[in-house]
């Protein structure tokens, strides 16, 4: 008997394309086993075995979703659920998710898959799933009022469609969506190409994760929802560097990188050392007449960036969000500048007061990163992590592409620091400064000001009858 036709037998409706619909008690009988992870590593990619065969992804910080094949269908289960997910190590976070984590699971398939979603939600108000970029029915979309009712609590829906275009999507709730995306429920998805695409390379490695901001206090757990742009903390897969897992590939490979951004600014994401072509957006792999080698690409929100190049450049090389206030953590903007203000005499009088006292900013930020500074329980510091060469003063949207000539092809695991080979590190000069070229021309303007001879008075009349004669 046809599969389709008994599934939507199980609903009680008629029709292909439909409304998610809850569950019957019969359908939730055959309802996959949900697979939860909750583990902050990047774990190796999912190799297919069953279904058409494909190149998987590797998603930083996170995992791809298993899946169960039923009559030709792939079938997946989504929980939406809170979750406590550690951002960095010793800094843990209250948010909500899916299949314990935020982000959710990375969902992948291939072009003309039918694939079918059981989403049960595990949260105290209705939610839905909108799939991003996708071309489905209408009913299938997601919007909660629109497409469809929104999904009630302890209640399980079922979403199916075809796969129809290749390409890099995210899944995301149309339901209370600002408070719902702010606590971080959101997710990637691949459809792989059926068959070889002009406009598709093969690569090596392939790299996705998405963009998200928080606005969490020192010391506390949970977001604050109503923050609209002044976030303090701003993540990759919702991790902040140190948290951020290094991307390890070899030399001369050929790397994807799959970027989505769903935080409420626009991102110019940087890799150091390195130039990339924009490959693909959310609308489908953009065509080689249009592609670029750039270093730095903006994404606005709401966008997908597919990035490709060729890592022939060994070494450790920084990959960031280009906007310095997205490399720090947990930083407080409406901190004074205290730039060569000298704290000396204010400082000891203060620490008989306050024995913990620290002056900040003296001489920038940077010092920051050496001192042991006493922070509330669960906080992030603002610059952290430790490089070969000391602190590295950074934090937020920061990780290191690390390529390596005996990196062997499909391992991810992390080589350690590049060693650098005899005379490739910048040092210090110790010789004798000369005495800097000064230019015969210098110490008078090209174009000299005029001065007035003269002082001008102004003299103001007013029009009688006051303002009220004004026209």
């Amino acid at each position: 008997m046809n599969t389709r036709r008994n599934f939507f037998k199980w609903l009680g409706v008629a029709g292909g394309a439909v409304a998610a619909t809850s569950v019957s008690k019969v359908a939730m009988a055959a309802l996959p086993e949900p697979v939860l992870q909750t583990k902050p590593d990047t774990m190796p990619p999912l190799l297919p075995n069953n279904g058409r065969p494909y190149n998987p992804v590797v998603t930083l910080n996170g995992w791809t979703l298993p899946w169960r094949m039923n009559n030709g269908v792939k079938e997946f289960h989504l929980v939406a659920e809170p979750v406590v997910r550690e951002m960095a190590p010793g800094f843990k976070a209250h948010l909500w998710g899916y299949n314990g984590q935020s982000p959710g699971p990375t969902i992948e398939v291939v072009e003309g898959d039918r694939v079918r979603i059981f989403v049960t939600n595990k949260l105290g108000e209705l939610t839905s799933i909108h799939w991003h970029g996708q071309r489905l029915p209408n009913g299938m979309d997601g919007v909660t009022g629109l497409n469809q009712p929104g999904i009630p609590p302890g209640k399980t829906f079922v979403y199916e469609f075809v796969a129809r275009r290749p390409g890099t999507f995210m899944y995301h709730p149309h339901a209370d969506e600002m408070v719902q995306m702010a606590m971080g429920m959101m997710g990637f998805w691949v459809t792989h190409p059926k068959n070889r695409n002009p406009l598709i390379d093969e690569v090596d490695r392939d790299f996705c994760f998405l963009l998200a901001s928080y606005d969490i206090d020192p010391g506390s757990y949970t977001p604050k929802i109503m923050t609209m742009l002044d976030f303090n903390l701003w993540a990759w897969n919702s991790r902040i560097f140190p948290g951020i897992d290094s991307l390890n590939v070899r030399h001369m490979d050929k790397v994807r990188l799959r970027v989505g951004n769903l935080t409420m600014t626009n991102h110019p994401i940087h890799l150091h050392g390195h130039e990339f072509q924009v490959t693909g957006t959310d609308g489908g792999p953009t065509p080689k007449s249009t592609r670029r080698y750039e270093v730095t690409e903006d994404i606005a929100v709401g966008q997908m960036r597919q990035l490709e190049f060729l890592a022939d450049e060994e070494g450790d090389w920084a990959f960031h969000c280009h906007k310095s206030h997205h490399t720090m953590n947990a930083m407080g903007h409406d901190v004074p500048t205290m730039i060569g203000v000298d704290h000396t005499g204010v400082a000891s009088k203060i620490n008989k007061l306050i024995p913990d006292y620290m002056v900040m900013g003296e001489r920038g930020m940077k010092d920051m990163t050496e001192m042991e500074m006493p922070l509330p329980d669960n906080t992030a510091a603002m610059m952290t992590g430790q490089g070969p060469f000391g602190s590295v003063g950074m934090g937020g949207m920061f990780s290191v592409v690390k390529v390596r000539r005996d990196q062997k092809p499909g391992d991810y695991s992390d080589p350690g620091w590049f060693k650098h080979p005899p005379g490739t590190v910048a040092y210090e000069f110790t010789g004798s400064l000369p005495d800097p070229a000064r230019f015969k021309s210098e110490g008078r303007s090209a174009m000299p000001v005029a001065k007035p001879t003269a002082q001008v008075e102004v003299q103001i009349r007013k029009p009688p009858g006051g303002h009220a004669g004004h026209h």
